[in-house]
């Protein structure tokens, strides 16, 4: 058993104060009473006095007061199961941790700015279960899909372009990954809207990605894809490790540097053949608002039903004895008639 406020139990002090007041009291008026009165006089003036009706009268109103201050602090005993329902998007972000997310021709740099896009994205959710997809060449499930939003910043704020073994992109990979997340629900678990989210610069060196997106498609998975960087380019920083101290740029096999610019055709051909829409952030002040607003338009169905146990209120029955208590207490006579 548990108490929803124990501290209330405090006051069934009282009730052995009461006892004893009531207890004094009654010695105090019969010292007085005898003497001034006889006990034949005061027998003929309470005449019809039934004194076990007087006795019950005060026990039942004891006893209805201490129920009473249990009821007051809410006693809980044994479980009531009950089910949550929420309703929500689940939704996939892949996250492009290619070298070229390093550059910096969007501040503080499209990795960075990605990250930060994505906390906002994560602040503003409201029952949406989100999982996390790292990819370059190769594609791994960061985290997987979570109302936990603390643990999957955790999981964000560690995602960095040293991680993977690859600096190339392959939005093959990611795809698949996806398919294999959203495979892993439980069937028939949810009937909400299924998002997957690619953010990249859009440059792509790995294989046709035709046939995941297409088992995407016919998996009613929507395809939204959020490009980064400019149509100028820039080049690629390095810096020496845990340091903010830039050591050059990244070069090629040939020794040349490194342009990288934003490849929005390949990610616009992406969205359009996924159902999705494409989105960019151009700038340092671009965000994904636009997406955040076409998420809530999307429909949204139950899922993660959960059945948790609780303990069960049952002040009722200790008000409804209280209750029982005051009206005995109120019926039964302290007099009767006596035969004659």
């Amino acid at each position: 058993m548990i108490w929803q406020s124990p501290l209330l139990l405090w006051l069934l002090i009282l009730i052995p104060v009461l006892i004893a007041g009531v207890w004094l009291r009654t010695k105090a008026l019969k010292k007085k009473r005898e003497s001034i009165f006889n006990e034949q006089l005061f027998a003929k003036l309470r005449k019809g006095f039934w004194k076990p009706g007087d006795v019950l009268k005060t026990v039942f109103v004891i006893t209805g007061l201490s129920f009473l201050l249990l009821a007051m602090a809410g006693p809980k005993i044994g479980t009531e199961v009950r089910e949550v329902k929420r309703q929500g998007v689940d939704m996939l972000i892949a996250l492009d941790l290619s070298a070229s997310m390093n550059a910096e021709d969007v501040r503080p740099s499209r990795l960075e700015k990605a990250k930060f896009e994505i906390n906002r994205l994560i602040e503003r959710l409201k029952g949406d279960r989100v999982g996390l997809i790292v990819f370059t060449g190769e594609a791994y499930l960061q985290s997987p899909m979570t109302l936990d939003y603390s643990a999957l910043k955790l999981f964000l704020d560690i995602a960095d372009t040293d991680q993977m073994p690859s600096s190339a992109t392959d939005f093959k990979a990611a795809m698949e990954t996806a398919i294999t997340a959203f495979e892993s629900l439980e069937e028939n678990e949810t009937e909400a809207a299924k998002v997957l989210l690619i953010i990249s610069d859009g440059e792509d060196h790995g294989q046709s990605y035709d046939a995941p997106l297409q088992d995407l498609i016919d998996k009613n998975i929507y395809v939204y894809t959020l490009g980064i960087g400019t149509d100028e380019g820039t080049t690629i920083p390095l810096y020496e490790e845990n340091s903010s101290n830039l050591i050059g740029y990244k070069r090629d096999r040939s020794g040349k540097v490194v342009t990288t610019s934003l490849q929005s055709d390949e990610l616009r051909q992406i969205a359009s053949k996924g159902n999705g829409t494409y989105y960019a952030i151009e700038r340092g002040n671009d965000g994904i608002d636009a997406f955040l607003a076409r998420v809530d338009e999307l429909e949204k169905g139950e899922f993660s039903s959960q059945e948790y146990a609780d303990y069960k209120n049952q002040y009722q029955w200790m008000g409804a004895l209280a209750l029982l208590c005051f009206t005995f207490a109120y019926l039964v006579p302290a007099y009767r008639k006596e035969n004659r």
